[in-house]
């Protein structure tokens, strides 16, 4: 199967044109530099993505704290990660960077606060 993507590695946005056999990289072009190549070949076979959204607190001066995850995660996990997210509720002070759910979902990422929120 043949497609086309953007390398979102650098700045230059190369536009790949992919040829993949269901979820292996057959061959590529495009790319002007090597991290083209290791982006197609890990979006073709093995895709990630960091999760970025935000959890419910209770007793804080805001509602939701932002978090994000610290490695990126499967993308066929984004669904499951999302539901589990729903059912974490901060309830005292965080500093920023600090861990919200450690090893979460059991994928080696943490999920990890972006802001602070209370006083730590």
């Amino acid at each position: 199967m043949k497609r086309s993507m953007t390398c979102i590695e650098c700045p230059k946005g190369c536009r790949l044109e992919i040829d993949a056999d269901g979820a292996r990289l057959i061959s590529m072009s495009g790319h002007e530099c090597s991290r083209g190549s290791l982006y197609a070949r890990r979006e073709i076979e093995a895709p990630v993505r960091t999760l970025t959204t935000s959890v419910l607190t209770r007793g804080l001066e805001l509602k939701m704290l932002p978090v994000r995850t610290s490695k990126p995660i499967p993308k066929e996990k984004i669904f499951e990660a999302m539901a589990a997210v729903k059912s974490i509720t901060v309830t005292t002070p965080v500093k920023a960077g600090a861990v919200v759910a450690t090893d979460f979902l059991g994928l080696g990422a943490d999920l990890i606060a972006c802001r602070s929120l209370g006083k730590p």
